[in-house]
């Protein structure tokens, strides 16, 4: 098994982590800061985990950072945990790959990918969209949706300014422009500021340098304490009143440590990025004035930074950091399709949405929907899942429900008995019947009422009891297909309403139930789809809605197809499931609790168009004949 394919119920053990930074020229030291943060974070959670840097820019990365990684307070875990030789990288099975590269080529994606799942930070490359998952820590302009934009979970400063400056106070000023400063923005920025009389008698000036010649620019700003690079600079933020610097963690590092910010750009798409942020932006140097150091323009600035804060949750203490969350992950990533076992790429699957734990993709060959988890489903089978959880959604507990499902089930027995009679021209009244995900047996109970042999499964225990001891049926408790007894088989129906999209992988279950299902059987199910009105109108939404636990979405012609891959003849589909009111523009006219000629009209065209958001399949075994 790849380290990218998943077994149905099995949890992932926890496997190798490796941190991909950005180590080329012009890309700063904030890629390799929060890297090394990473790399101690994942240590400490009981991650094993590795730093990529490769061999010809190993000299060079040491050569330009080595003050500032000597300094670091993870230095202790980097040659222990660096890694710079391809054929020792292949060698791990890695749980997930941490991509922080600025951005990513074709040649290098198409490498890490082949490794594992790929999750990229800050990513602007050409492959944005190719990666399985995406966390912009910073707002990005542009390009594929990311799963989150999470700001506050970067590494961020235990300090915190307690009040705002103000009065004829001295004001304390930092600049600071990161590990490189190519375009000397901090010096010319410090020196711009010193000049002004009102600068250098009212104000304290701090210059942070990554620039090897401290001690002449000490000589050139006699007003200004010059600095080198400053290892964990945002835990001296909160000493400052003013915090200069460009788009970049650290501006966000101070929006959280409360103190005003104010941005000077390198370039226009710096400049772009901070005014979509939010912050207070100025193009260049010359633009700074006098006036930076009063009390009513630093109470604009911190006006500006409490929006900012509301705006990416950096108002609140944090309780997740970058660390934690990369730690306390459990991916779920198909390397097959999870209905037609096709290989899968992360190339060759488009990604059709994003949301904060979830991506979702389209398989190329059967064109079923599937969803990628960055952690568990939150929902747990048991009780609850029938009852509140149930009542919220139907307004009623499913037991109270019970007699409505079970004229349900009457129905759907007729189109099985019909397709069954057909298939096998005569039908026993004994056949012998198996509902999967049977909750607390409706069918179960329809079934027996109509002379079947049945039987259930499922995995709430609560529900298993009710059929047993209430029904007086046979049901088990457990994931399909262990569990169930191998000499109760083989059957002549097997079942499942609304279960089929909670199994991570149909494709094996219905293989499974082919096993179990004499020829000529009757496969029946239920499951929602995308070809509704609500997944026509947009996809999007009707995929943010669909539940956490719903690892495939299905439509009609995608059935067809997948059943026929394992095994099985479709007879009969029945869209179901029309809702009128989701018409876009006309449906909002329509009052659902007052079904006059609009309401009509329109669920005549939901009908003849098939265009409900669920829809039910009866299908049969094939014969060898067949």
């Amino acid at each position: 098994m790849s380290n990218r394919e998943l077994k149905p119920h099995q949890a992932q053990q926890p496997q190798a982590v490796l941190i991909v930074p950005a180590c080329g020229k012009d890309r700063g030291g904030g890629h390799l800061n929060r890297s090394l943060f990473l790399l101690e974070a994942l240590e400490e959670s009981g991650r094993e985990s590795y730093l990529w840097i490769s061999e010809n820019q190993k000299e060079d990365v040491f050569h330009r950072f080595r003050n500032f990684i000597e300094k670091s307070e993870f230095s202790k875990g980097f040659n222990a945990r660096l890694l710079s030789d391809v054929n020792e990288v292949k060698k791990h099975k890695w749980d997930f790959i941490i991509i922080d590269n600025f951005k990513t080529s074709k040649s290098e994606f198409a490498f890490w990918s082949s490794l594992g799942t790929v999750i990229g930070v800050d990513e602007g490359g050409e492959c944005r969209n190719n990666f399985d998952f995406l966390i912009d820590l910073l707002p990005a302009l542009g390009g594929a949706e990311p799963n989150l934009i999470s700001p506050n979970l970067l590494p961020l400063p235990k300090k915190r300014k307690s009040s705002l400056k103000g009065g004829t106070e001295q004001v304390k000023v930092l600049i600071a422009f990161g590990a490189e400063d190519n375009a000397k923005l901090g010096p010319s920025a410090a020196k711009r500021l010193s000049s002004f009389k009102a600068g250098a008698s009212g104000s304290q000036i701090t210059l942070v340098t990554p620039h090897a010649d401290t001690s002449g620019l000490r000589a050139s700003l006699p007003n200004v304490k010059v600095s080198g690079l400053v290892p964990n600079l945002r835990e001296y933020l909160s000493s400052f009143d003013i915090f200069i610097t460009h788009f970049g963690i650290s501006a966000f590092e101070a929006v959280y440590a409360k103190v005003p910010v104010l941005l000077i750009s390198p370039g226009s798409y710096h400049e772009k990025l901070g005014r979509k942020a939010g912050f207070v932006n100025y193009s260049s140097v010359d633009q700074i004035k006098h006036n930076i150091v009063s009390a009513s323009f630093i109470k604009a600035l911190e006006d500006r930074r409490k929006k900012i804060a509301l705006k990416f949750s950096l108002d609140r203490e944090q309780k997740e950091d970058l660390g934690s969350f990369f730690g306390s992950l459990s991916i779920k990533v198909s390397s097959f399709c999870p209905a037609c076992g096709v290989k899968l790429s992360a190339e060759s699957a488009p990604v059709l949405a994003r949301f904060p734990e979830e991506t979702y993709r389209q398989c190329p060959n059967c064109k079923i929907i599937y969803l990628n988890r960055l952690k568990n489903t939150p929902i747990v089978y048991n009780r609850e899942y029938f009852y509140e959880s149930y009542k919220k959604q139907y307004c009623k507990t499913y037991i109270e429900d019970f007699p409505k499902l079970m004229e349900m089930s009457k129905k759907r027995l007729e189109n099985i008995k019909r397709v069954h009679i057909k298939i096998n021209e005569e039908i026993e009244m004994k056949s012998r019947l198996f509902d999967i995900g049977c909750a607390y047996g409706p069918f179960m109970k329809a079934a027996f009422n109509e002379g079947y042999s049945v039987f259930g499964m499922d995995p709430i225990d609560d529900a298993v009891n009710y059929v047993n001891e209430e029904l007086g049926l046979t049901a088990w408790q457990g994931y399909f297909p262990s569990g169930h007894k191998a000499e109760d088989g083989p059957f002549d129906i097997v079942s499942l309403w609304y279960v089929i999209e909670h199994f991570l992988d149909a494709g094996k279950i219905l293989k499974d139930i082919n096993k179990i299902l004499r020829e000529g059987g009757v496969l029946a199910f239920s499951t929602p789809s995308f070809s509704g009105i609500s997944g026509r109108k947009k996809l999007h939404s009707f995929l943010k809605n669909s539940p956490s636990d719903h690892w495939t979405v299905w439509n009609p012609k995608v059935c067809k197809k997948i059943l026929k891959i394992h095994g099985f003849i479709v007879k009969k589909i029945i869209v179901t499931g029309h809702h009128p009111e989701r018409f876009p523009i006309i449906g909002k006219l329509i009052k659902t609790n007052n079904r006059g000629i609009m309401y009509k009209i329109l669920l005549l065209v939901s009908s003849i168009f098939g265009l409900g958001d669920t829809f039910e399949v009866y299908s049969v075994k094939k014969t060898e004949k067949q």
